[in-house]
């Protein structure tokens, strides 16, 4: 059987299975579309939460992050887990004990407010629609490689199955084939990581391999990994972090902002009872580590694979001539990711640091005229086992995951900004008269138009798609997550200060990204260079969201002092979800 027959065997399994979900957990009422019918067993949420949680960024992206700039971009595996540290312990059950169906719905409610509302819905519809671009381009790629069609086609296919589970199924059908989704993925991400550690270290655990000798030199791996891209003139790759202000705020911004994130957030809707939504947190936790634990091992070991297959005598003999290349690098060219130029005219593929001065000399010593491979970093996790020479069916299994990633999130972000639209927008602002039924239609029409401008974005995406995971943390760590925080913990801060607070944090997030990532207006221009030397004290874009939700707080709480106090009423129902007396037992529904 040919590896295209076994890809299409495999996503067309996957893709069978999610749509006998959707039909089986068809929603039936508003409650069912939105939080699932709140009946959802801790664990199964907890499944599906890390499935929604563990999108593109995370299948594909994250280890690629990390293979390229190694240690130092170990902060995306701390603010990532570390934000379920802050909603299991401050955000999940207050807002389960609440009882709302949307984030917008609870800083509606909480701060008493239409107007901050309606700014929680635009903040949350930034987010997610900045956020769903990068699930629809990273389900392309997958699509384009392993179903050898074009990248766009791929995006159609995509919007095409999440129509089906989500605009039918609402929460429900997305809970359930979330659940199917985290197997596929979670099968699809360990099991190329147990061969290709055994191959590399000869130990099958590759959280435990990553800290193993090296089957071929007997060195430890990290050392053997440190001394092949030293010797290419790039930075070690357990190198320290020199900017560790930056490396704070980073984590802080990424852990801010999951706790953030409505899509995340509403998951916890779904569950039967308080406690429930703090459990699920912590088994959203333990099925999250299981991919978290394995993607440092799975980062090092591509990055080893890729060096050796380009310089099999090593970093100092001659590199792989270009005729020669392996069938994995044809494949991936065709995809436009992989890209060779013959700089100096040898034939062979030279690939280094040419960005480093320091290595410029020995550079040209060897004959090397500028490194002469591109190789975009989101195809590493998907190319491991071509690369590794794995099974055919166990590149299979990485093509079902990558596109299962992508459209779990895809999808929960979706039902975010179609609950946001529905439900706060039409119900609670524009028509509060609308019946069940009209809300249900109103529902799933808005979830259609949402997935139709998110296959649009994706098929041309704007000029700051490839900053998506920085721009969406940002704009959830510094409007949402604030919010959410002073309305459960501040009796004191009313309507005025919420929205203050929240649109002070957006525009200065958003004007501090776009100056130097590009501004939406001109795509792919820069005001200013993007170079530490010209950041803030220091502070990378990528950073910026934890000073955004720093100076959310300050203008909240400035303007809720010199503005009157919110009602008692108000503040009664701030004690009452703090307080664990009496189970709030009138909310706890």
């Amino acid at each position: 059987m040919s590896q295209f027959a076994i890809n299409l065997l495999f996503v067309g399994a996957s893709f069978a299975l999610y749509i006998g979900i959707a039909i089986w957990a068809r929603a039936g009422s508003t409650k069912e579309f939105y939080v699932a019918g709140g009946g959802v067993n801790p664990i199964t949420n907890g499944m599906a939460t890390a499935a929604d949680w563990m999108s593109a960024a995370s299948f594909i992206s994250m280890a690629g992050l990390i293979a390229a700039g190694g240690y130092a971009n170990s902060t995306y595996l701390m603010g990532w887990t570390g934000g379920y540290v802050l909603l299991a312990m401050l955000l999940a059950p207050y807002l389960r004990k609440f009882g709302k169906f949307t984030v917008p719905d609870f800083i509606g409610d909480r701060f008493y407010s239409r107007g901050a509302r309606l700014t929680a819905v635009i903040c949350l519809v930034i987010m997610s629609v900045t956020y769903v671009i990068g699930q629809m381009t990273g389900a392309g790629v997958a699509f384009s490689r392993f179903l050898e069609v074009s990248s766009s086609a791929g995006i159609w296919i995509a919007a095409a199955i999440v129509f089906v589970y989500a605009v039918f199924g609402g929460m429900k059908g997305i809970t359930y084939t979330q659940v199917a989704q985290y197997v596929v993925l979670i099968i699809a991400y360990t099991i190329p990581a147990v061969f290709i550690s055994l191959q590399l270290t000869g130990n099958p655990i590759p959280p435990l391999g990553l800290f193993s000798n090296h089957v071929d030199s007997g060195v430890p791996l990290l050392q053997k990994l440190d001394e092949v891209v030293r010797e290419l003139g790039f930075t070690d790759y357990t190198a320290d972090v020199s900017n560790k202000l930056n490396m704070v705020l980073f984590t802080l911004s990424l852990m801010i902002g999951t706790a953030g994130l409505p899509h995340v957030i509403i998951r916890f809707f779904t569950v039967p009872k308080v406690s429930d939504a703090r459990w699920s947190a912590g088994w959203t936790l333990v099925f999250i580590a299981l991919l978290y634990l394995t993607a440092p091992a799975v980062a090092s070991m591509a990055r080893l694979n890729l060096m050796t297959t380009i310089y099999p005598s090593g970093p100092t003999a001659e590199a792989l001539a270009y005729d020669e290349r392996p069938e994995w690098v044809k494949n991936w060219e065709q995809t436009g990711l992989i890209k060779w130029e013959d700089k100096n005219g040898d034939g062979r593929i030279q690939l280094y640091n040419d960005a480093a001065p320091a290595f410029t000399a020995t550079a040209q010593e060897r004959g090397w005229n500028g490194n002469e491979l591109t190789v975009n970093n989101d195809i590493l996790v998907l190319a491991n086992p071509e690369i590794a020479n794995l099974p055919g069916w166990v590149v299979g299994l990485i093509a079902a995951g990558g596109i299962a990633a992508a459209l779990s999130t895809a999808a929960g972000l979706l039902l975010a900004i179609s609950s946001a639209i529905s439900h706060d927008l039409i119900k609670n602002l524009i028509n509060p008269k609308i019946s069940e039924k009209g809300e249900m239609l109103a529902a799933r029409i808005s979830m259609a138009g949402a997935i139709v401008l998110a296959t649009w974005l994706g098929l041309n995406p704007p000029g700051f798609a490839a900053q998506v995971v920085a721009l969406a943390f940002g704009i959830a760590a510094a409007t949402l997550f604030p919010a959410l925080m002073m309305g459960i913990f501040s009796k004191r801060v009313n309507d005025k200060g919420a929205i203050a607070g929240m649109l002070t944090g957006l525009v200065v997030t958003l004007v501090y990204i776009f100056t130097y990532l590009g501004w939406f207006f001109i795509p792919g221009t820069n005001m200013l260079p993007n170079t530490p030397d010209n950041w803030l004290f220091g502070i990378s874009p990528l950073s910026f969201g934890a000073v955004g939700a720093l100076i959310n707080f300050g203008v909240a709480y400035a303007v809720a002092m010199v503005t009157t106090a919110p009602p008692q009423e108000i503040q009664d129902l701030v004690e009452s979800v703090r307080t664990p007396k009496g189970a709030g037992a009138a909310l706890d529904h």
